[in-house]
């Protein structure tokens, strides 16, 4: 009875979500948007640290390297910005797989460390235009909008179909990986990579296969965000987002896909409701995560069957 419950509130949630743009205004429907590129980029954090256990605060870099991938082959060689989907996926997948594999083997702190120390290094080298490509600190102008069977997609509300038809199709294929047998290896992962690895599972393949794919799922999102925006720069990429992405998935319950969903409307979502108090921001994000370590220590809706990887275990990993 409860599955067929979560598919009936699924369902209805999908319509609730379908019919949206028809009620709200153009602003509204912007923020909606929003609410998907963010959901996007962590349903694809939600693998790498909800499913497997392993921190990542560079996801952002990733990012930026579909973005730029997209944006340069769009600028450069005319090529339809829908079609640099796929190679912006490989670019940030191959970079995320080169980057991991020296220090896959590290883990809590200090494989968050240097996750953000790529972040970092990622957006310096944008900044300073390496090659001669990225364009600096003023970023890459006049990337076209994409076209689809010939429709120029330009509307708040044409960019809503296309951003969260591409979450339904992430979230159905991440359901289907989630009860693979990689899913299974990456949830072993998670409990216990000793006993993993003394059950005869690969983890430092498992590792570096979750890294390169969530990473190629942020690649892609960066095509999506430099299709949106049609005008991209390093300061789109800051540290900052990283630590949005990274509060998503946690608050909303590590290894929850509706988790990340909630997550995703109210860490992106109420800001706008209260620009007024924006300078306070990351005062009362930091609020928040206390408050629900102390309350909720498991996250806003955690994945069905186990406690998923929570704030206390962030605290546990971290702390001395």
């Amino acid at each position: 009875m409860k599955p067929r419950l979560d598919w009936i509130g699924a369902g209805l949630f999908a319509a609730l979500l379908a019919v949206a743009p028809l009620f709200l205004n153009a602003y509204q429907v912007d923020v909606l948007n929003s609410i998907g590129l963010y959901a996007l980029l962590a349903l694809g954090l939600n693998l790498i640290l909800g499913e497997a256990g392993l921190f990542n605060m560079g996801h952002a870099a990733f990012y930026a390297m579909g973005a730029y991938t997209a944006a340069i082959l769009n600028t450069r060689y005319q090529i339809p910005i829908l079609w640099t989907l796929p190679l912006s996926g490989l670019v940030a997948g191959a970079f995320a797989l080169a980057v991991a594999r020296p220090v896959v083997h590290l883990r809590g702190d200090y494989l968050l460390i240097v996750t953000i120390g790529v972040g970092e290094i990622v957006r310096i080298a944008l900044v300073n235009d390496v090659f001669g490509i990225t364009g600096g600190a003023n970023g890459i102008f006049g990337i076209n909008r994409p076209r689809v069977f010939g429709y120029i997609i330009r509307r708040p509300e044409d960019f809503f179909y296309l951003i969260w038809g591409c979450v339904a199709l992430t979230i159905f294929l991440f359901l289907r990986l989630k009860r693979s047998r990689f899913g299974r290896a990456l949830n072993y992962l998670r409990e216990d990579a000793t006993a993993a690895e003394g059950s005869g599972i690969n983890t430092d393949y498992y590792k570096l296969a979750v890294f390169g794919l969530g990473a190629a799922w942020a690649g892609m999102a960066g095509t999506l965000f430099a299709a949106k925006m049609t005008i991209i720069s390093p300061e789109s990429f800051s540290f900052w987002e990283s630590v949005v992405l990274f509060m998503i998935v946690i608050l909303g319950g590590a290894g929850s896909i509706p988790g990340v969903l909630l997550a995703a409307f109210l860490v992106v979502g109420l800001p706008e409701l209260f620009r007024e108090f924006a300078g306070a921001r990351m005062l009362v994000f930091g609020l928040v995560m206390m408050v629900m370590m102390v309350v909720r220590p498991q996250g806003l809706w955690p994945a069905r069957g186990h406690q998923g990887f929570s704030l206390a275990a962030l605290a546990r990993a971290v702390g001395p």
